[in-house]
């Protein structure tokens, strides 16, 4: 039987490329959960928002937690709403600009 292709979300995939341009953390989570993991490490590290932690919570697995000016949300969260985040519009690439620069040759 034929597998049908998952359709992938323009939206997402747009919050995927912006969030490639935010800085990045990775840490293990340890004996904690990856959530207070990543809120510890928050802490003692000092972290401004924006910023994306990767939290190793055994071989198999890892979360994405975005950190913002509101709080700790889920990376996925963040991808399909990216427009609800002020700290990420600046990272969005604009079509004017790119326009802009073209004119400007």
């Amino acid at each position: 039987m034929a597998r049908r292709r998952k359709r992938k979300s323009r939206r997402r995939q747009e919050g995927r490329r912006i969030l490639e341009h935010v800085p990045q953390y990775s840490i293990d989570s340890g004996e904690e959960k990856p959530v207070t993991a990543a809120r510890r490490f928050i802490q003692t590290e000092g972290i401004l928002p924006p910023a994306l932690l990767l939290v190793k919570r055994n071989e198999h697995t890892t979360d994405r937690y975005f950190w913002a000016e509101k709080g700790l949300f889920g990376a996925q969260y963040v991808e399909e709403n990216h427009f609800l985040f002020p700290s990420l519009r600046t990272l969005e690439p604009s079509s004017g600009q790119e326009v802009l620069a073209i004119a400007g040759r």
